[in-house]
């Protein structure tokens, strides 16, 4: 894969960010840098191994990619670094076990009395552009960018200004271009710092020296950088958009399917819920509205006598129940008892029939009179 050295480009919108978080969520696994200084005057003690460990085995997670980064005046990998590979060879974090715990911790060197003068500055920049680099190259090849998080081990102090001395940090090389702060380096550091979305938590630890060293924590949120060029015909190519499209278009429309669905079985839970009211209407009477009954699913109205499996009933002449209306859903049907004649658009009812209108009329005759009833359904 042919790769360009990532500089910082320009921000990305609150909807891209939103969109590139969604883009890490959905691919899952994180990359992690364990950035370990080397000098003596770390002297990585008992204590740290043990905080090194339990990181490593209680908060890697299946997915993650893991690069071990040690450092002093410059960083100490036992590979060829290049913009495929800025921070060496990863380890992949395939399942939580002893195995892939032990793989790490081989990894993870012993401090060096050879060597001196951490340049911290220096492994900041590296270590920051290389995540940098690692996103932008998954942006390039259309993968799923990754949060990231680096932990330090150093007691050199972290996002000092630009320009180094030896009044903040005495171990930087005196050769070193991090102490010139208008040096292309310190401004390239800077500018990822400020540029990367950073966020930093540190725990001291103490040497066997009775002197101090740092645990920091620093967790970057999924980003890549954003690189917009005027193109002929009044138009502009962007990297962040249409990548973003590329990778949310199908979750977003399995998401919408998703969401339309819910939102029908909401509906139809609702309407299920809810109880039907019948208007019931005895053509015997000058009255429009002789009755009101409410019909829950799964219910049923007696038509005729009484009927205490029933949760209300509609009066006709006679003794018996002469049919039953009953919800199944959002179907009413008409379920005669066949104990007396019934009537429904004009046809005598022997059999369970589907009622399809909102407003119908029963015949209920008796003694050779019809007994006429108008029932309108509200739903």
């Amino acid at each position: 894969m042919t790769t360009t050295k990532i500089t910082p480009g320009q921000t990305v919108t609150s909807t891209q960010k939103i969109g590139l978080d969604l883009v890490a969520v959905l691919g899952g696994g994180r990359d992690v840098v364990l950035a370990i200084d080397l000098t003596e005057s770390v002297g990585l003690n008992d204590e740290g191994r043990i905080r090194l460990r339990q990181i490593i085995t209680d908060s890697l997670k299946p997915g993650d990619t893991v690069y071990v980064v040690p450092f002093a005046q410059d960083i100490v990998l036992n590979e060829v670094k290049s913009d495929v590979n800025p921070l060496g060879t990863a380890i992949y974090f395939s399942s939580k076990n002893q195995e892939n715990i032990d793989k790490i911790l081989a990894k993870i060197p012993s401090p060096d009395r050879k060597l001196y003068g951490t340049d911290i500055q220096q492994a900041e920049l590296t270590i920051y552009q290389g995540l940098a680099q690692i996103n932008q190259n998954r942006l390039q090849t259309n993968q799923n960018i990754k949060p990231q998080s680096v932990v330090w081990i150093s007691d050199a102090p972290l996002f000092t200004e630009p320009g180094i001395s030896s009044n903040i940090w005495i171990e930087t090389p005196a050769g070193s271009h991090f102490r010139q702060v208008d040096s292309p380096e310190s401004q390239q550091r800077q500018a990822w710092i400020k540029d990367l979305p950073i966020n930093k938590r540190s725990l001291s630890i103490k040497t066997q020296n009775n002197k101090e060293y740092k645990l920091t924590v620093v967790d970057i949120a999924p980003t890549v950088q954003e690189f917009c060029t005027p193109a002929p015909g009044n138009q502009e190519t962007c990297l962040v958009t249409p990548y973003l499209i590329k990778k949310l278009w199908l979750p977003g429309l399995i998401s919408i399917l998703l969401l339309i669905g819910l939102c029908l079985t909401a509906l139809k839970v609702y309407r299920l819920q809810k109880k039907w009211e019948l208007i019931v209407d005895f053509e015997v009477t000058a009255k429009p509205e002789d009755q009101k009954c409410s019909l829950p699913n799964n219910k049923r109205i007696a038509i005729g006598e009484y009927d205490s499996t029933c949760v209300d009933s509609i009066d006709c002449p006679g003794e018996e129940v002469r049919a039953y209306l009953e919800r199944k859903g959002e179907k009413l049907y008409l379920v005669p008892t066949n104990l007396a004649s019934i009537y429904y658009n004009e046809r005598e009812i022997t059999s369970r029939t589907l009622i399809d209108k909102s407003k119908f009329r029963l015949n209920c005759p008796h003694r050779k009179r019809d007994y006429e009833i108008i029932i309108k359904l509200k739903k």
